[in-house]
């Protein structure tokens, strides 16, 4: 696993996921309410070992090779992870997924956590675009868009786990553009 720098904002600490976050993990994530706004991909019911599976097969083996996964946790409890920010190239349209757990929602901390995270992308990683997508409906994943700057630039088809989603946005983000949001 390559090393992944660790980042702190006024709230929170954003540093690699480990085996030893398995358990918080699967208590924030796996909830209906969490997962609905998911693609597809993502199965529902989720799977008894399913957090376990990703972390091992899909997180730790590919971190920094075109994956970046920072678990994001509270700094008055930065032992337990309470959601997650991803970047990965390439997009898939997406560069960049997150999650966090339902009883943290609405108070900002997923706007806290992608901030550095763009830097990181941006300045380290050298990406010149970043694309964001969000089901469209999801009003809370589309704000974090606005607040950082993405600018929508188109709607298409797209499967959630949810089948009350059918399309999802398609948000862009330049360098340029986030050097001045910044």
């Amino acid at each position: 696993m390559a090393d992944l720098p660790e980042f702190t904002t006024d709230h929170l600490r954003l540093k690699a996921v480990t085996e030893a976050d398995i358990p918080a993990y699967t208590r924030h994530f796996v909830n209906y309410e969490v997962i609905r706004h998911l693609s597809a991909k993502v199965c529902w019911p989720f799977p008894e070992h399913g957090v376990r599976d990703f972390v091992l097969t899909q997180i730790l083996p590919n971190q920094g090779k075109e994956r970046w996964y920072w678990g994001i946790y509270r700094k008055e409890n930065s032992a337990e992870l309470i959601g997650g920010v991803e970047l990965w190239r390439p997009g898939t349209p997406e560069n960049r997924g997150f999650w966090l757990g339902r009883k943290f929602w609405g108070r900002g901390i997923m706007t806290e956590a992608v901030k550095p995270i763009m830097d990181y992308a941006f300045d380290t990683l050298g990406f010149e675009v970043l694309i964001f997508t969000n089901a469209r409906g999801n009003v809370r994943s589309r704000r974090i868009k606005e607040k950082t700057g993405a600018r929508l630039i188109g709607v298409k088809p797209a499967a959630f786990v949810d089948p009350d989603y059918s399309e999802h946005e398609i948000w862009e983000l330049t360098k340029e553009e986030w050097d001045k949001a910044r």
